[in-house]
């Protein structure tokens, strides 16, 4: 597949995986993407666990589902990532940014702009929302093949130095090697997040892991080969709107935005 191609092609996968085993070479090549990523002075700060344990991956569901559940059922969901959520296409092709929610209950749909309110907090409530989330996060993380848990070395990650800034740079980098290398391989990636939201859910996830002192977990993503087609959550969203480059890019200057047509001129002759 072409390089541009594969970058086009990247998507968070919100629905279910196959039940097929991530095959060995493919897992090999994965955290081997991730390895030819930058890294400040070659430093490498990454480490990586993967887990097939069945009972393992069953109880991080379960964490992942209660704390959605939590988040929900408390609104702190919908508060802290507010800024992001978009209504209408129009209001979506106009930001290009956040997601787009599509997908919900008929009987929330109308109310869905009222959902930051207490009032709309009360009524999802009410209807079983939190409940329904919590249990179809639960799902889609029971039925992964293969969790890769991403960790930094606490000898190179020093919040607050720069150390840390170049460690999560460089963690970055190496998870979007992965993240590329799934589309080649016909597989899918979702962030496991909702237990990373509360603090003590996530020290639960250390604990399964038995992540020493030394190591630090950063984050925890869901792994597996994907269908054709997929029933799509109860609710989802859609994000594959891009800002224009005149929102996100200039020349010379902050004050001078790039030009949306950008190497179009002089196309075709």
């Amino acid at each position: 597949m072409e390089f541009f191609e594969v970058l086009r092609r990247r998507r968070t996968t919100n629905g279910p995986f196959l039940p097929d085993p991530v095959r060995p070479e493919h897992q090999r090549m994965l955290v081997e993407a991730a390895a030819m990523a930058p890294s400040h002075f070659n430093s490498q700060p990454w480490r990586f666990v993967l887990v097939e344990d069945r009972a393992t991956i069953e109880e991080i569901a379960r964490i992942s589902g209660e704390s959605m559940r939590r988040l929900m059922e408390e609104g702190t969901f919908w508060k802290r990532y507010r800024p992001y959520f978009r209504f209408s296409e129009e209001e979506m092709e106009r930001r290009r940014d956040g997601i787009l929610i599509d997908q919900m209950p008929k009987a929330l749909k109308p109310f869905r702009r009222q959902i930051f309110s207490e009032a709309g907090q009360s009524l999802m409530n009410r209807l079983g929302v939190p409940r329904i989330l919590g249990e179809d996060n639960r799902r889609l993380v029971a039925g992964s093949p293969l969790l890769l848990a991403v960790l930094l070395d606490r000898a190179e990650y020093r919040p607050g130095e720069l150390s840390g800034f170049y460690s999560v740079f460089g963690m970055g980098a190496a998870v979007e090697n992965i993240w590329l290398a799934t589309v080649e391989l016909g597989m899918g990636i979702q962030f496991v997040s909702t237990p990373m939201e509360i603090p003590e859910n996530w020290r639960r996830i250390e604990r399964l892991l038995e992540v020493p002192e030394e190591l630090a977990l950063m984050a925890v993503y869901r792994l597996g080969y994907v269908p054709g087609e997929t029933r799509r959550p109860t609710i989802d969203w859609q994000s594959r709107q891009r800002k224009r480059l005149s929102q996100y890019v200039f020349r010379n200057t902050c004050r001078s935005p790039e030009r949306d047509d950008l190497g179009a001129a002089g196309e075709g002759g």
